[in-house]
């Protein structure tokens, strides 16, 4: 095993971004990303406050935030799982690269999503 200070490239590594309106829906669409070995992880934060302008007018609304660990090569099916789970028209879907990370961990990500 890698001494657990060595970090690495993240690669292909990326972490996304979804929010949820309920924690039941971010745990089925969770649940789905990993069985479907789309995600090596996913965390549920719960009571996420957003606000953000949707047809002309401010919104406030309470929601769950998914954390989900992944590589780049499958976010074109991560996001179009996510669209068929999630209730929102337009939900939020951001990936973000993964500069540095744990060699052991970031080998985790990609051999839990081949």
């Amino acid at each position: 095993m890698d001494d657990p200070i060595k970090t690495t490239e993240g690669g292909d590594a990326i972490v996304v971004l979804i929010t949820a309106a309920s924690r039941e829906e971010a745990g089925r669409i969770a649940r789905r990303l990993v069985e479907d070995r789309l995600a090596a992880c996913v965390n549920i934060v719960p009571h996420v406050r957003s606000l953000f302008i949707w047809e002309q007018k401010l919104s406030e609304e309470d929601e769950v935030l998914l954390v989900v660990k992944s590589r780049r090569a499958r976010f074109g099916q991560l996001a179009a799982a996510v669209k068929q789970l999630h209730s929102y028209s337009v939900p939020e879907i951001i990936a973000l690269p993964v500069v540095l990370g744990s060699a052991d961990y970031l080998r985790w990500v990609s051999e839990s999503t081949p």
